[in-house]
This record gives C-alpha cells, structure tokens and sequence, in this order.
C-alpha cells in the first residue's frame, strides 16, 4: 500500500496538526486515520473503514481523487467480502458526504482527456473527504480529548475506592462503583461518580455536629505560660482524656443495657465495645485499627458515646473512623463529651 498525496489548500486549522508535509499538500492517510479513530461518531463501523482504506490504496500520485477500480477488485482488496456489502458500505459513504458517485453511461469506471487537455473521470470520487479534513482533524482531536479525560477521572475514582476499602471496608459504595465501572461510560457519567466517590470520602473523614473549640483569652505576658508546658501536662491531659468506667457506663445508658453483665473494668467495656461495633455497621478490623491507634479505652469510649448520641450521627461507621482514625483524632475527647451528655440529660430533666 504506497501513500498518496493529493493536492489540496491546507487550512490554517490543518496547519495545526504539525504534520511532516509540504503546504501545498496533504497526506490522504492523515486524513483516513483523523476518520478512523472519530468513525463512530458518524456511525461508521470497522469494516466501513477497511473498504474506505482499500479504496484509498488505489489512488495513484497526480491522478486526481477518482477510484477507478471496479467493484470486484475492491472486493479483493479489502479481503474478499461480497460485492452486496460493498455497495452498502458505498452507500453509506455517500449520504455522510464523503464521496461522490459520477456514472459514465455504460456504468464503467475510466477517465477520458480531450486533445487540449480536458479530462472527464467516471467513478468513485474521494474529494468530497478530503474537502472536509479539518472537520475530521477537529472531531479526531475531540475525541482523544475526551478519551484522555475519561482515563484522567476513571483514576481518580479508582483513588477513591481505594481509600474507602482501606479505612471504610464494611461500605458498599466501592463495590457498587466498580461494576458502573465496566461500562463504558461518557465523561459526565465519570464526573457524577467522581463526585458520589468524593461525598463518600468527606463522609467517612468528617464527624456531625463537632463541638465548638474553647479559645482561651491570652495577652502577650501569657505567651511564656503557653510555651512553657511540660511532658507531665502532656500525659496529665491524656489521662483526663480517659473517663472512668463507671462514669462511662452511667452516662451511655443505651450502650450498658445490651450488656448481658455488670461492667466494671476495662476489660469488660472493651469486650463489650468489640460485640457492639459490628451491630453499629462498624467493620471488625476498622475497630481493631482505632484500637492500635489511639488505645482501647478510647476506642471502646467512642462506641459507647456514639450509641448514646444515636439519631445525631448520620453514619456510624463513617463517624467512628473519623474521630479515631481520620482527621478529627486529636479531636476527640472522650471525657469532655460524657460531660457534655451529662449537662445535657440534666437540663432536660
């Protein structure tokens, strides 16, 4: 197969593509394959395109853009299909207007030239598709534009699903989002779950109703005091982070009537926590994770806290990964919110 240049004005659209050819002219192959690759948005099949490329074969330099060729050997360059679907695939090219019949009266193919030069070309004419190079290289460009896209968010999504089955196992969300994922889907289609995929992750990172922090009024002779803090306070606020137990079974009610016995030690309130969390749509490793990070008591506190708020939280899994695992952590005290709960219940009791 030679490739053939045809003599055309190339647009300053064309001029863009930066292809390795004289101004003058143009590669017809570049032009076939800005086609092939945008085929489907006019319809067009594969074997659409198969003909249209042996036709093109037959096109010889500085012979014009008339196939002479007659429908059998068409038939046996494109691979031996039958004459029918030939002229199918012909049809179909000439109402997209990519090519245009011109029948000598006895329905051969052939070109005659006068003695001055004059010439008159009975066959398949391909100007009509070369005319309209600049609407196949813009639709082309189009194309693998959206396709770049498409790939661009696809991984994006994958990103989240990803993050969401390490931190948030027991959700449903990425199952579901990867069987939408074996479609083929447009590129709003792959925005929209982008979107769904980012809602989940703020849902699973972010707790409702966080309390208001407490700003302590300071001037500059106080700023030594701030700096000035030691290990102890550390450990001595840590500790205060922890309530005792029977402050935590008094206060979450709702978690200490599921327990089948008295609790009193941690131990007790961890086991216990552990039986919950799975009733509560928290994953088993999720609390073992929260266990790791921030200690038990504290793991098994938030359990019992969240029980305690019920309607107030919207997710419990999300909730509880939050405030032990994801970015409220350093939030989360367990101490000041079994106060809270207490004034709470006392002021409208």
């Amino acid at each position: 197969m030679t490739f053939t240049k045809l003599s055309i004005k190339r647009s300053e659209a064309y001029q863009a593509i930066g292809e390795a050819t004289s101004k003058t002219e143009t590669d017809v192959w570049v032009i076939f394959r800005a086609l092939r690759d945008s085929h489907t948005q006019f319809g067009l099949r594969p074997n659409h395109m198969q003909t249209l490329q042996a036709m093109l074969s037959f096109l010889k330099p500085g012979q014009g853009e008339t196939v002479f060729a007659s429908n059998f050997e068409i038939c046996r360059r494109v691979g031996g299909i039958d004459e029918r679907t030939l002229r199918r695939h012909i049809d179909r090219f000439l109402e997209l207007g990519f090519m245009t019949r011109h029948d000598s009266p006895n329905r051969k193919r052939y070109r005659v030239r006068s003695s001055d030069g004059q010439c008159i070309s009975y066959g398949l004419s391909l100007s009509p598709l070369i005319e309209r190079a600049n609407e196949l290289m813009a639709m082309a460009q189009e194309v693998e534009n959206r396709r770049r896209d498409c790939i661009f968010v696809r991984k994006q999504i994958l990103t989240r699903l990803a993050q969401l089955e390490e931190f948030w196992p027991e959700s449903t969300f990425p199952s579901e989002v990867r069987k939408t994922l074996r479609r083929k889907l447009s590129l709003a289609e792959y925005h929209a779950l982008l979107t769904k995929a980012e809602a989940e992750c703020d849902l699973m990172s972010t707790a409702v109703d966080a309390p208001k922090a407490t700003y302590l009024s300071a001037n500059d002779g106080q700023v030594d005091r701030h700096h000035s803090k030691s290990i102890k306070e550390d450990k001595d606020l840590e500790r205060a982070e922890k309530p005792e137990v029977r402050t935590l079974t008094s206060i979450c009610n709702q978690a200490t009537a599921f327990a089948t016995n008295t609790l009193r030690t941690w131990e007790d309130v961890e086991h216990h926590a552990q039986t919950l969390a799975p009733m509560m749509g928290i994953h088993a490793s999720t609390f073992e994770k929260a266990k790791k990070a921030i200690g038990g008591q504290k793991a098994s506190s938030a359990i019992f806290i969240m029980l305690q708020l019920g309607n107030r939280i919207r997710n419990f899994g999300a909730y509880f990964h939050s405030i032990t695992l994801g970015r409220r952590v350093h939030q989360f005290n367990p101490s000041l919110l079994l106060e809270r709960l207490a004034n709470s219940e006392r002021a409208h009791a």
